[in-house]
């Protein structure tokens, strides 16, 4: 057993209150005790192993302190990179131009088949760890770049090995063939939403807690993605959805119709759709950088007004965003989508945990996981100037990482 006591927290954010002269208790990995330091409980849970004065860093007077943050969609297992393509779309390139010169999500996958899965491995190492390094402890990791059912089980189990390493962020892992039609499929996509759905009980079984599927025109449709996700319930996996698709395909009804664990981008919805999320109080996750590529904002304004779960995702994928910093994506929020920095803050913490299914985090009081993130400022309105806020501390389950 572990006993931890953080003092001298300038400001600290819990997750639903904001506190001055704060002080923390960690026992082993959980938060214990949380409150104004002037209240620090006489009897403590055993004896304290270990005192962090987090007023030692020059000049920050105790610094900002929140909960680790949660990035709630991300594509990060792929070999490669699509520098050339991003750089033909900047020049004005069409899609369908860019996938004429052999661009788009089956040049990753040619090029993630052909990688051996140590070179594989290690990128994916690499990047997991930029995430926990700004200050990010738990990433929704999506598959989706093999498209074969022995390479999309091996994702699976590639993610789930690596979050054991030290260092490493938590996982909540997706598995996404459903994401586009390979080419073997080509003029038989019912084939393959067939095949798919006969991977999901064992992608369960290889360690995946969801399945997602890309829902618009161009990949599968409403009835496809209301068969397969029904199937990935059925198997146990929570249910996720790209709702990408104008209004006319029905994408977000119907992942509110099925409570979708999130639904997410919704860069097109229209009041129907956020009555219908409002009434079924199912999750969204909206990403900036998405929503800069694709020139559409979805109406985060009025889904929180709503009642609507909101979380945040830096949606890194290799055709068109790079970042892996959610302190950059809360900014983003706050500039783009109308909202203040304590909801962006909200939405990336405990809007994420919603979104994850994962109760146990997003919020620092007694009981919770204690991953925290001490910040380069003293006020969380430090995340509306800086574009990024770099991440001072970290630590997972109370231990630190940096």
């Amino acid at each position: 057993m572990t006993v931890r006591l953080l003092t001298n927290i300038g400001r600290l954010w819990t997750g639903t209150e904001i506190l001055s002269n704060a002080a923390m208790m960690i026992k082993n990995d959980r938060v214990v005790w949380v409150g104004p330091a002037a209240e620090l409980p006489q009897s403590l849970p055993g004896v304290i192993d270990d005192i962090v004065d987090v007023d030692d860093v020059d000049n920050l007077a105790g610094g900002f302190v929140t909960p680790g943050l949660i990035d709630a969609h991300t594509h990060p297992v792929y070999a490669g990179n699509r520098y050339a393509e991003i750089n033909m779309r900047a020049s004005g390139a069409s899609t369908a131009e860019i996938n004429a010169a052999g661009g788009g999500v089956a040049s990753t996958v040619t090029v993630t088949r052909g990688t051996d899965p140590w070179t594989l491995c290690n990128g994916v190492r690499e990047r997991l760890r930029l995430w926990l390094l700004s200050g990010t402890t738990t990433v929704e990791a999506k598959t989706g770049y093999h498209l074969t059912r022995d390479g999309e089980l091996a994702d699976v189990r590639l993610l789930r090995s690596l979050e054991e390493e030290p260092g490493m962020p938590r996982l909540h892992v997706t598995f996404f063939p459903a994401h586009a039609v390979p080419p073997e499929y080509f003029g038989r996509p019912r084939d393959y939403v067939e095949a798919v759905g006969s991977w999901l009980s064992d992608a369960a079984q290889a360690g995946a807690d969801g399945v997602d599927v890309f829902c618009d025109g161009q990949q599968f449709t409403a009835d496809d993605a209301r068969w397969l996700l029904s199937t990935g319930r059925a198997s146990g996996l929570q249910t996720r959805m790209h709702a990408c698709s104008r209004p006319r395909h029905g994408a977000v009804r119907m992942g509110a119709d099925l409570q979708c664990s999130s639904v997410d981008l919704v860069n097109d919805t229209d009041d129907d759709d956020i009555l219908a999320l409002a009434k079924s109080a199912t999750p969204v996750v909206v990403c900036p950088t998405n929503s800069l590529y694709e020139r559409r904002t979805p109406p985060v304004r009025a889904l929180l007004d709503h009642g609507v779960p909101v979380a945040l995702g830096t949606d890194h994928n290799p055709g068109q965003s790079g970042s892996t910093q959610m302190p950059l994506t809360v900014c983003m929020a706050i500039a783009m989508f109308n909202m203040s920095v304590l909801e962006a803050l909200r939405a990336a913490t405990v809007g994420g945990a919603i979104a994850l299914g994962s109760p146990d985090r997003g919020i620092l009081a007694n009981g919770y996981l204690a991953d925290i993130v001490q910040w380069d400022a003293d006020h969380e309105g430090a995340f509306a100037w800086a574009y990024g806020l770099k991440a001072l501390r970290v630590w997972r389950g109370g231990e630190s990482i940096r």
